[in-house]
């Protein structure tokens, strides 16, 4: 049993974002489930592009790289191909993670190495200072669109169920025990666990998920993704979602529909986390259904590292003149007259 504490993986750095920054929940949260791995510091390493998140390795008394922008993924996946024991963390943001660096983010799910990655979503550049990112809502009046954004926006959960992720999950800053939920599920996961985290920033983007975190409305807003429960929400939790074949409908619990009558979550369902992903209406719309928390997807695969070195050292067994001079040289030449 560890006998380290959540203070042994934190750096004696001043942590320095804006008062109120849901960033200082998420790294309480990490720094509190790190000594339940059995880990040491010595034995992790979070890797970070260019964003306000990306200033976390500074404040982990871990090894860190803080990157370039869009990165993050790429430097990671050297690190973990090297040096498949340690444990690989990549914090990213929104623009950093989905803009400039959503190539990468796409590769790094597909090929499932064993990382864990955290997009911290606040739907808002706030380090540059409030321009709209990939996932700022339709119409959003920012620095860089004054009369609104035309673009409409990435939904995170879609794209990394898209791109064959192996855990793609939803959390939030305002809610610590759940977001330790999940932090500690990923960490256990083998494969890249993708978390996005509902972030507030206070300054450019304040209340952007007030709808799914204030006590008075997250209970008609949200709906907890629970392995094995039915579907249920609401203050009274009076509502639950049935499929009606491939289509969801939201259904009253006053005697008309029971519990039995609902849709089980089961995670290794990808057809239902594809459903639940598009969840993504806000209130207030016609189609609105209650926006998802917890692990939308979560199945096995050989990770990356893994195939990688298992092919290497099979063609190893079947090499009887390994040279490295001779694989650069080759065994064709060229006479240039």
């Amino acid at each position: 049993m560890s006998t380290l504490t959540a203070k042994d993986f934190a750096s004696d750095q001043d942590v320095k974002w804006c008062p109120g920054c849901g960033d200082y929940s998420i790294l309480k949260q990490v720094q509190s489930i790190l000594p339940e791995t059995g880990l040491k510091p010595e034995e992790i390493v979070f890797v970070s592009g260019i964003g306000c998140s990306s200033r976390f390795p500074y404040y982990m008394n871990t090894y860190g790289m803080h990157s370039i922008h869009g990165r993050a993924a790429t430097i990671a996946t050297g690190l973990k191909m090297t040096r498949p024991e340690l444990s690989v963390w990549i914090i990213t943001g929104d623009g950093d993670g989905l803009s400039i660096g959503g190539n990468h983010t796409i590769h790094l799910l597909r090929r499932n190495l064993d990382v864990q990655v955290l997009l911290f979503n606040n739907e808002i550049y706030g380090l540059t200072k409030g321009q709209y990112s990939p996932t700022s809502e339709f119409g959003k009046k920012t620095k860089s669109s004054p009369y609104g954004t035309i673009d409409h926006p990435i939904n995170p959960i879609a794209l990394a169920l898209g791109a064959q992720g192996t855990f793609v999950a939803r959390t939030i800053d305002r809610d610590p025990q759940h977001l330790r939920y999940i932090l500690r599920e990923a960490v256990n996961h083998s494969g890249t666990s993708f978390v996005e985290i509902y972030q507030n920033c206070n300054v450019f983007n304040d209340g952007a998920f007030n709808a799914f975190s204030d006590k008075n409305q997250k209970a008609e807003t949200t709906i907890n993704l629970i392995k094995g429960e039915p579907l249920i929400f609401g203050t009274n939790r009076d509502k639950g979602i049935r499929l009606d074949g491939c289509r969801p409908e939201i259904v009253p619990l006053d005697g008309s529909y029971s519990p039995d009558d609902l849709w089980i979550h089961d995670p290794s369902d990808l057809n239902k986390a594809w459903i639940l992903a598009n969840f993504f209406e806000m209130p207030g719309s016609e189609s609105f259904f209650p926006r998802p928390f917890g692990i939308f997807y979560q199945t096995s695969r050989p990770t990356y590292e893994y195939l990688v070195n298992h092919q290497l050292n099979l063609v190893k067994s079947k090499s009887t003149d390994a040279s490295i001079s001779k694989l650069i040289a080759g065994n064709i030449t060229w006479v240039v007259e």
